[in-house]
């Protein structure tokens, strides 16, 4: 994992190197640089790296075709809602408008017909005089009237649907904005024709629009990293393409199902801005450094003052005038990259090893920590008191 370290300063270097005697020779003498463990607060993150996305991207995309005209907008252009982009010239459209209009008002005169020979027929029926097989013709001749009636009614139905379809594919000519936001893309010039830019393996939108104050950032954070984030944590971001910009946000979503790249497994986390920077801009490279956990009042030492045997953890600790440091197992909680939590095992105000060098080896060896020195893959940066 990599760790972030917070801003308080939870070791301070002990000053001087102590020594001591090797043997009675005096050949040499073993040197022992310390740290002082103290009470402070560690901070832990993971890193993600990715890019600048817009978050209310839309695509200017007809679903008619015809030949491209009049356009209005160039890249970079703020536009608003429902503000025009371009025209389609396609007379077909209006053409099939007029027809359909015509289509229904015939089907709606149907109707009426049918209404008018349904009220006829009832009358008949009512007023008829001429006995019992008379009777039955008009009964018969009702009940399809009444059949003619519910055809012509449904026949209003489609043909109103019909007409609503033509005026909408009509009314689509004009093409307008979506949304409010910025002309990111615009891949059209008067007089293409759009059956071609739509058609193919190689068909891209005529524009894209973007609400550029919905920049967000989204990273990808390796997948054993992701069970350690939650929604709304902290995140510290910078910009490869902007020196000395860093920008707060906090994780808004992450995405439930990971991408598998040469068999590593990543996850995309959106980070949103706590405040937008101008020179912030889309598809820029971003690093970011998610804070997943805080521990305040804790005991810690270098990462370099840690060392293993037989799987133990132990920590060399030099007792003001000792000339040989103590060995003391440890029990270690939370680490960043630079320091570790312990748990148990020394105490706040202690001098820990964290170097030891012996000019009588045949050379300058250094004990290191169980993270080498400097915490091996873990995150972070340094801490502050």
């Amino acid at each position: 994992k990599k760790y972030f370290l917070g801003a308080v300063i939870l070791l301070i270097v002990g000053g001087g190197y102590y020594w001591y005697n090797k043997s009675k020779t005096g050949t040499g003498v073993v040197q022992y640089k310390t740290a002082v463990a103290e009470k402070g607060t560690l901070t832990t993150s993971v890193s993600g790296s990715g890019n600048v996305i817009v978050d209310q991207l839309s695509t200017v995309d007809p679903t008619i075709t015809g030949t491209v005209a009049n356009v209005s907008v160039k890249v970079g252009d703020s536009v608003k809602k429902g503000q025009l982009l371009f025209n389609i010239i396609n007379d077909q459209l209006g053409i099939d408008a007029s027809s359909s209009s015509s289509s229904l008002l015939q089907s709606k005169q149907s109707l009426e017909s049918a209404k008018a020979s349904e009220k006829q027929a009832e009358y008949d029926l009512d007023h008829n005089h001429s006995g019992l097989a008379q009777k039955n013709i008009l009964e018969n001749k009702l009940k399809a009237a009444k059949i003619s009636l519910e055809s012509a009614k449904n026949n209003v139905v489609v043909a109103e649907a019909r007409y609503q379809n033509a005026l909408s594919d009509a009314g689509k000519r004009k093409v307008v904005a979506p949304i409010d936001g910025t002309v990111n893309a615009i891949n059209i010039k008067n007089g293409d024709d759009l059956s071609r830019i739509s058609s193919g393996s190689n068909s891209v939108a005529p524009m894209i629009i973007g609400d550029l104050k919905t920049l967000k950032a989204q990273v990808q954070v390796n997948e054993v990293d992701v069970p350690d984030m939650q929604i709304d944590q902290k995140a510290m971001m910078t910009f490869g393409a902007i020196d000395g910009l860093t920008v707060s946000g906090k994780v808004e979503k992450m995405d439930a199902l990971g991408t598998i790249t040469q068999g590593v497994v990543n996850y995309n986390v959106t980070i949103s801005f706590d405040a937008l920077d101008k020179k912030i801009k889309p598809s820029m490279s971003v690093s970011a450094k998610i804070i997943t956990g805080i521990k305040q009042d804790v005991i810690v030492v270098p990462n370099s003052a840690l060392k293993t045997q037989d799987n133990i953890t132990y920590i060399e600790v030099l007792k003001a005038g000792s000339q040989a440091p103590e060995r003391r197992t440890v029990e270690i909680g939370a680490a960043n990259n630079t320091e570790t939590e312990i748990v148990s095992g020394i105490n706040s105000g202690d001098k820990v090893v964290i170097q030891t060098i012996d000019p009588n080896a045949k050379a300058t060896t250094t004990t290191g920590g169980i993270f080498g020195g400097g915490g091996g893959n873990r995150g972070g940066m340094g801490a502050l008191h």
